[in-house]
């Protein structure tokens, strides 16, 4: 049976600001077997948050991921479920696909790492830091974050600050520090689809090897197979 599918812009919700263009909702329909399951595209809802904007200084201007972009990766997980499934395709075995394979990686371990930050720096005796973390990351990314606090922090506690993640944090810093490396800007992702390829499971074991030797790489990877994030 045919399988077919579209992005559209769901005109019955109220329209929401991506970015300086104001849109309605990007949705995902995919038809098959004469059902149809209609749902939120998840790469409009990551990539609308405002993280992922670039903020143009002394202006109000802020550039991010663009529409088209979305619709792509979109495209990509759909086809790459509906061509994994040719003999047992199914609309239900698709939105469990769907929902597993297109997370982005970085994203699900985020909020993860930030509790981490916030517990550090709460036990180092520096709670206002710990609270405005927490009060500001909806606006920047923990692994910028973290680059900048290495430049202000006293050494010790900069190393111990990674040191320690690796016990009490999802290994976020490896994973977005690979990402970054692979990926030019804006499309700052990494998705399970892409992590369960060999190559690059292979190129991250490289990665975690040359920036932190004292780091168990097989050991992270197994890590970053198992993670799935607390449920809000």
């Amino acid at each position: 049976m045919k399988i077919t599918y579209k992005t559209y812009f769901n005109n019955r919700l109220k329209q929401v600001n991506f970015h300086g263009t104001t849109t309605y909702p990007l949705y995902v329909q995919v038809t098959f077997a004469r059902k149809t399951h209609f749902f939120k595209s998840y790469y409009f809802e990551l990539f609308a948050k405002e993280r992922y904007s670039l903020k143009i200084p002394g202006t109000s201007i802020a550039e991010g991921p663009g529409i088209l972009q979305v619709i792509s990766l979109e495209t990509a997980v759909i086809k790459f479920i509906a061509e994994k499934h040719p003999d047992d395709f199914s609309l239900d075995l698709f939105k469990k696909e769907y929902d597993y394979y297109s997370k982005d990686l970085c994203d699900e371990m985020e909020n993860g790492f930030i509790d981490y930050l916030y517990t550090f720096f709460y036990d180092e005796g520096q709670p206002a830091l710990a609270e405005t973390i927490k009060t500001g990351s909806k606006h920047a990314v923990a692994y910028d974050l973290v680059r900048d606090l290495k430049g202000v922090l006293n050494k010790i506690i900069a190393d111990k600050l990674i040191a320690n993640s690796f016990y009490y944090a999802p290994p976020y810093l490896p994973i977005y520090g690979f990402m970054k490396e692979a990926k030019r800007w804006p499309l700052l992702c990494l998705t399970r689809k892409e992590w369960e390829l060999a190559e690059t499971k292979k190129a991250f074991e490289l990665y975690v090897k040359s920036h932190y030797p004292e780091v168990d790489a097989e050991k992270v990877i197994k890590q970053i197979d198992h993670y799935r994030p607390k449920a809000e």
